[in-house]
């Protein structure tokens, strides 16, 4: 198999357990830099839950295809106007999870409540519920989320970066859980808020690689027993 084949395979395994996980449904999408001016993408008209690598297409940061028949979704300017500002992103991923969204409908913060789920604090939030489908719109967005590795989009959705799919796969899984967490813990009183130091020792043992893929396994293999 390819290196391209190999990164292909590896997204489509990233957008079927986003959706597994509910982080995506029948929208959403994941990317993959592969070149200075180009990524893998699903297309839009794919069905998230069936996904196979006929449905991945390679396209410039204009949207126009390289190689596959499929088009990109509508947003594939998030992941582009991303690209273009964070030269060291090799990996996007954008979703609708619901914990993390509803957290923002209801304009409340994010607070760092879950060890895994401080990596990503401070989480900056994109002031619009607009979809990222024009590059004014992906400029708005790269902007919010500056050199962080995530950022919320009012009554919208996430994103999360990587150095690699991996990374960005996992920082959005721990951000949704974080959420879930920090939204059932409001039901009962007010959540716990890990300190600046606390979540400087989660970060310190925590960012690390190794854990980023054990995460990741633990998901595939719920994908392959069809948990």
């Amino acid at each position: 198999m390819s290196e391209t084949e190999q990164a292909k395979q590896q997204l489509v395994d990233c957008i079927r357990m986003l959706e597994r996980s509910e982080i995506i449904d029948y929208n959403g999408h994941a990317s993959i830099r592969t070149g200075e001016d180009r990524m893998l993408i699903n297309s839009g008209a794919c069905q998230r839950s069936r996904l196979t690598v006929d449905d991945i297409c390679t396209v410039d940061f204009d949207g126009n295809p390289i190689e596959g028949t499929t088009r990109p979704p509508l947003e594939f300017h998030l992941h582009a106007g991303i690209y273009k500002a964070r030269p060291d992103v090799r990996a996007v991923v954008h979703g609708h999870p619901k914990w993390s969204t509803f957290l923002t409908i209801a304009g409340v913060g994010y607070l760092p409540v879950y060890a895994q789920g401080s990596l990503v604090h401070p989480l900056p939030v994109l002031d619009s519920p607009n979809s990222i489908n024009n590059p004014v719109m992906a400029k708005r967005l790269a902007d919010t989320l500056g050199d962080r590795p995530a950022a919320l989009m009012k009554s919208h959705g996430a994103v999360s970066v990587g150095k690699d799919i991996v990374e960005a796969f996992v920082l959005i899984a721990y951000l949704e859980e974080n959420a879930h967490r920090q939204y059932m813990a409001m039901q009962i009183g007010t959540p716990y808020a890990f300190s600046d130091e606390e979540m400087r020792l989660c970060r310190e043992k925590l960012w690390n690689p190794s854990l980023f893929r054990r995460a990741w396994d633990h998901f595939r293999a719920k994908l392959d027993a069809g948990i």
